[in-house]
């Protein structure tokens, strides 16, 4: 997944079409931003056409999972493993003020 910003750096909707985006930064009518999930900027003035996107949250005890969906398909999706005994540690960092005792 390609992720694409606008000339003037707002989010437009990622792509997979590799080899468009190849051609894209050999001609110069885009640039990377980032490497690790991977980013261009197109250096051009292009309309900005997004599709609605739903972001749906699974909460648990110990995973919450997420993904950002479009009509057509999955843009991005994981889950995050908390840590245990969270409880036990927040009490361990209290400080007296917000512990009550003022």
């Amino acid at each position: 997944m390609v992720y694409v910003l606008s000339q003037e750096g707002n989010p437009l909707m990622p792509t997979k079409r590799f080899g468009k985006v190849r051609r894209m930064l050999k001609e110069g009518l885009a640039r990377v931003v980032k490497r690790k999930s991977f980013t261009i900027q197109l250096t051009y003035a292009s309309p900005a056409y997004t599709q609605p996107i739903t972001l749906g949250i699974d909460s648990g005890y110990e995973h919450i999972g997420f993904s950002a969906l479009s009509e057509k398909e999955e843009l991005i999706g994981g889950e995050v493993h908390l840590l245990k005994g969270m409880v036990e540690r927040n009490k361990q960092t209290l400080c007296p003020l917000s512990a009550g005792s003022w």
